[in-house]
Protein backbone atom coordinates (compact mmCIF):
# COMPACT_ATOMS: atom_id res chain seq x y z
CA UNK A 1 0.00 0.00 0.00
CA UNK A 2 1.31 3.44 -0.94
CA UNK A 3 1.35 5.74 2.11
CA UNK A 4 -0.48 9.05 2.00
CA UNK A 5 0.01 12.09 4.21
CA UNK A 6 -2.41 14.94 4.80
CA UNK A 7 0.50 17.37 5.28
CA UNK A 8 3.70 15.89 3.81
CA UNK A 9 5.61 19.17 4.16
CA UNK A 10 4.97 19.28 7.92
CA UNK A 11 5.80 15.58 8.27
CA UNK A 12 9.11 16.14 6.44
CA UNK A 13 9.91 19.22 8.50
CA UNK A 14 9.41 17.25 11.72
CA UNK A 15 11.57 14.40 10.41
CA UNK A 16 14.35 16.81 9.43
CA UNK A 17 14.22 18.47 12.86
CA UNK A 18 14.51 15.10 14.63
CA UNK A 19 17.01 13.30 12.38
CA UNK A 20 19.04 15.97 10.60
CA UNK A 21 19.62 18.99 12.87
CA UNK A 22 22.54 18.91 15.31
CA UNK A 23 23.68 21.57 17.76
CA UNK A 24 27.34 22.14 18.76
CA UNK A 25 30.43 23.63 17.12
CA UNK A 26 30.86 22.59 13.49
CA UNK A 27 33.12 23.43 10.54
CA UNK A 28 31.07 23.56 7.33
CA UNK A 29 32.18 22.49 3.85
CA UNK A 30 32.27 26.21 3.03
CA UNK A 31 34.99 26.59 5.69
CA UNK A 32 32.78 28.62 8.00
CA UNK A 33 31.84 27.67 11.56
CA UNK A 34 28.33 27.13 12.82
CA UNK A 35 26.53 26.36 16.08
CA UNK A 36 24.27 23.95 14.21
CA UNK A 37 24.70 21.42 11.42
CA UNK A 38 22.12 20.04 9.00
CA UNK A 39 22.87 16.52 7.77
CA UNK A 40 20.01 15.98 5.33
CA UNK A 41 21.30 12.56 4.30
CA UNK A 42 19.98 11.11 7.56
CA UNK A 43 16.51 12.09 6.34
CA UNK A 44 16.88 11.75 2.55
CA UNK A 45 18.30 8.22 2.90
CA UNK A 46 15.57 7.21 5.35
CA UNK A 47 12.68 5.32 3.66
CA UNK A 48 9.95 7.60 5.02
CA UNK A 49 12.16 10.64 4.50
CA UNK A 50 12.87 9.75 0.87
CA UNK A 51 9.15 9.31 0.24
CA UNK A 52 8.34 12.69 1.81
CA UNK A 53 11.25 14.41 0.03
CA UNK A 54 9.91 13.10 -3.27
CA UNK A 55 6.44 14.47 -2.59
CA UNK A 56 7.53 17.88 -1.25
CA UNK A 57 10.30 18.56 -3.76
CA UNK A 58 8.33 17.30 -6.77
CA UNK A 59 5.45 19.60 -5.80
CA UNK A 60 7.87 22.51 -5.35
CA UNK A 61 9.39 21.93 -8.79
CA UNK A 62 6.02 21.41 -10.50
CA UNK A 63 4.68 24.61 -8.92
CA UNK A 64 7.73 26.68 -9.89
CA UNK A 65 7.77 25.28 -13.44
CA UNK A 66 4.04 26.02 -13.88
CA UNK A 67 4.46 29.54 -12.49
CA UNK A 68 7.26 30.21 -14.99
CA UNK A 69 5.65 28.34 -17.90
CA UNK A 70 8.57 25.89 -18.16
CA UNK A 71 8.92 22.25 -19.15
CA UNK A 72 11.44 20.29 -17.07
CA UNK A 73 13.16 17.22 -18.56
CA UNK A 74 15.37 16.14 -15.67
CA UNK A 75 16.64 16.84 -12.16
CA UNK A 76 20.07 16.34 -10.65
CA UNK A 77 23.00 17.92 -8.91
CA UNK A 78 26.46 17.49 -7.50
CA UNK A 79 27.07 14.17 -5.77
CA UNK A 80 26.31 13.22 -3.10
CA UNK A 81 23.88 15.48 -1.28
CA UNK A 82 21.72 15.90 -4.37
CA UNK A 83 21.64 12.19 -5.28
CA UNK A 84 18.89 10.84 -2.98
CA UNK A 85 16.84 14.03 -3.38
CA UNK A 86 16.97 13.85 -7.17
CA UNK A 87 16.04 10.17 -7.26
CA UNK A 88 13.15 10.70 -4.82
CA UNK A 89 11.81 13.50 -7.04
CA UNK A 90 12.16 11.38 -10.17
CA UNK A 91 10.38 8.38 -8.62
CA UNK A 92 7.56 10.59 -7.33
CA UNK A 93 7.19 12.23 -10.76
CA UNK A 94 6.79 8.75 -12.29
CA UNK A 95 3.92 8.01 -9.89
CA UNK A 96 2.32 11.36 -10.79
CA UNK A 97 2.82 11.03 -14.56
CA UNK A 98 4.22 7.70 -15.83
CA UNK A 99 4.15 8.99 -19.42
CA UNK A 100 6.41 11.99 -18.69
CA UNK A 101 8.41 11.50 -15.50
CA UNK A 102 11.39 13.67 -14.65
CA UNK A 103 14.63 11.94 -15.52
CA UNK A 104 17.40 11.84 -12.92
CA UNK A 105 21.14 12.41 -13.23
CA UNK A 106 24.20 12.73 -11.00
CA UNK A 107 27.15 15.09 -11.43
CA UNK A 108 30.51 13.73 -10.36
CA UNK A 109 33.05 15.98 -8.67
CA UNK A 110 35.63 14.76 -11.21
CA UNK A 111 35.07 13.01 -14.55
CA UNK A 112 35.35 9.23 -14.39
CA UNK A 113 38.87 8.14 -15.40
CA UNK A 114 37.72 5.07 -17.35
CA UNK A 115 34.86 3.88 -19.55
CA UNK A 116 33.01 6.83 -21.05
CA UNK A 117 34.85 9.30 -18.76
CA UNK A 118 31.59 11.10 -18.00
CA UNK A 119 31.16 13.98 -15.59
CA UNK A 120 27.36 13.64 -15.66
CA UNK A 121 25.95 10.16 -15.09
CA UNK A 122 22.43 8.93 -15.64
CA UNK A 123 19.61 10.25 -17.74
CA UNK A 124 20.93 13.55 -19.08
CA UNK A 125 21.58 14.60 -22.64
CA UNK A 126 22.61 17.75 -24.46
CA UNK A 127 19.66 20.12 -24.84
CA UNK A 128 17.81 18.91 -21.72
CA UNK A 129 16.05 21.55 -19.65
CA UNK A 130 16.88 20.75 -16.06
CA UNK A 131 16.43 21.77 -12.45
CA UNK A 132 19.60 21.68 -10.36
CA UNK A 133 19.04 19.99 -7.01
CA UNK A 134 20.92 20.41 -3.73
CA UNK A 135 20.12 19.15 -0.25
CA UNK A 136 21.55 22.15 1.66
CA UNK A 137 22.58 25.53 0.26
CA UNK A 138 25.00 27.52 2.40
CA UNK A 139 27.36 29.57 0.22
CA UNK A 140 26.00 28.13 -3.04
CA UNK A 141 29.29 26.78 -4.40
CA UNK A 142 28.11 23.17 -4.93
CA UNK A 143 25.01 24.32 -6.75
CA UNK A 144 27.03 26.67 -8.94
CA UNK A 145 29.51 23.86 -9.73
CA UNK A 146 26.56 21.74 -10.85
CA UNK A 147 25.17 24.58 -12.98
CA UNK A 148 28.55 25.06 -14.65
CA UNK A 149 28.88 21.32 -15.39
CA UNK A 150 25.40 21.11 -16.92
CA UNK A 151 25.94 24.16 -19.10
CA UNK A 152 29.34 22.84 -20.23
CA UNK A 153 27.60 19.63 -21.35
CA UNK A 154 24.94 21.53 -23.32
CA UNK A 155 22.08 21.47 -20.85
CA UNK A 156 19.84 24.41 -19.96
CA UNK A 157 19.36 25.12 -16.26
CA UNK A 158 15.85 26.46 -15.65
CA UNK A 159 16.18 27.01 -11.90
CA UNK A 160 17.68 25.48 -8.77
CA UNK A 161 15.75 23.78 -5.97
CA UNK A 162 17.14 22.89 -2.57
CA UNK A 163 15.72 21.05 0.39
CA UNK A 164 17.19 23.50 2.96
CA UNK A 165 18.43 27.06 2.51
CA UNK A 166 20.74 27.94 5.41
CA UNK A 167 20.14 31.64 4.62
CA UNK A 168 23.86 32.44 4.51
CA UNK A 169 24.06 34.11 1.11
CA UNK A 170 24.11 31.02 -1.10
CA UNK A 171 20.70 31.62 -2.67
CA UNK A 172 21.63 35.21 -3.56
CA UNK A 173 24.94 34.01 -5.04
CA UNK A 174 23.17 31.43 -7.24
CA UNK A 175 20.61 33.99 -8.34
CA UNK A 176 23.40 36.47 -9.12
CA UNK A 177 24.68 33.74 -11.48
CA UNK A 178 21.32 34.15 -13.27
CA UNK A 179 19.59 31.04 -11.89
CA UNK A 180 16.36 31.50 -9.89
CA UNK A 181 16.39 29.41 -6.71
CA UNK A 182 13.62 27.94 -4.57
CA UNK A 183 13.82 26.10 -1.25
CA UNK A 184 11.45 23.73 0.50
CA UNK A 185 12.69 24.89 3.92
CA UNK A 186 14.90 27.57 5.43
CA UNK A 187 17.15 27.56 8.48
CA UNK A 188 14.40 29.41 10.35
CA UNK A 189 11.91 26.63 9.51
CA UNK A 190 14.26 23.97 10.90
CA UNK A 191 15.41 25.84 13.99
CA UNK A 192 12.07 27.39 14.78
CA UNK A 193 13.40 30.96 15.10
CA UNK A 194 16.26 33.13 13.79
CA UNK A 195 19.58 32.02 15.33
Amino acid sequence: MIPTYTNPRQELLELLRVKSVFHGDFVLSSGGRSKYYVDCRLSTLDPKGAWLVGIVMQQLIASEAAKRGLHVDAVGGLTMGADPVSLAISVRSFLENPQQPLNCFVIRKQPKSHGQTKLIEGNFKKGDQVVVIDDVVTKGDSTIAAINAIEAEGGKVLFAACLVDRQEGGRAKIEARGIPTVAAFTKDDLLGSPQ
